[in-house]
């Protein structure tokens, strides 16, 4: 009789593997991060959008890569969202952490790809709302809108390719038109 062995990941790994940066970690679990293209290119373009707002309005905004060790019912749970934002007097001393970030992002941002499932994008977004996410984001390429999620994953609201996303008090002064988030790209005919 042959056993199969399986071997349980902690979040120390990811920093050290050398393609950790592919991975999310679920129950000890490594979770491939499979974005498209198209996907890729609409999270910077929301990277890019809370980066000019951060410069000007203070906080750090994140690119894909960065993880979040921040869930307190699975303290070795690792997330990446397609970009994030912390807003300022978040960090200790100021000063953005090494390795993965114990703090909740303020802002966390998930862009659909078409190799993601519903039930997992919803997944997502329960997990950070539970962990003290103010507001979640998520963006859906082939249809050109935003979803945003608050307190709860039934309090959302849809913008449209002709709607302005705003940050609320999570992101003051943040505006953004949804359609600048795909600017360049071919809007879906389904």
């Amino acid at each position: 009789m042959s056993t199969v062995e399986t071997r349980t990941y902690t979040p120390e790994d990811l920093l050290t593997m050398p393609d950790g940066d592919r991975f999310e970690l679920v129950d000890g679990e490594l979770v491939e991060i499979d974005m498209g293209g198209k996907s890729s290119w609409v999270g910077g373009q929301v990277f890019t959008e809370l980066s000019l707002h951060s410069r000007t309005h203070g906080g750090w905004a994140f690119p894909d890569s960065t993880s979040y060790q921040c869930f307190s019912v699975d303290p070795n749970r690792v997330r990446k969202p397609d970009a994030s934002y912390v807003g300022p007097g978040r960090f200790e001393n100021d000063e953005i952490p090494e390795g993965h970030i114990r703090v909740p992002p303020d802002l966390a941002v998930e862009v659909v790809s078409p190799n993601d499932f519903y039930y997992d994008v919803e997944k997502k977004v329960d997990e950070y709302l539970r962990a003290g996410v103010r507001m979640v984001w998520v963006v859906n390429p082939e249809f050109w809108t935003v979803r945003v999620f608050r307190d709860s994953i039934q309090n959302l609201a849809q913008f449209g390719p002709d709607d302005e996303l705003t940050g609320g008090d999570v992101l003051p002064e943040f505006r953004c038109r949804v359609s600048d988030l795909f600017a360049n790209l071919q809007r879906s005919s389904s």
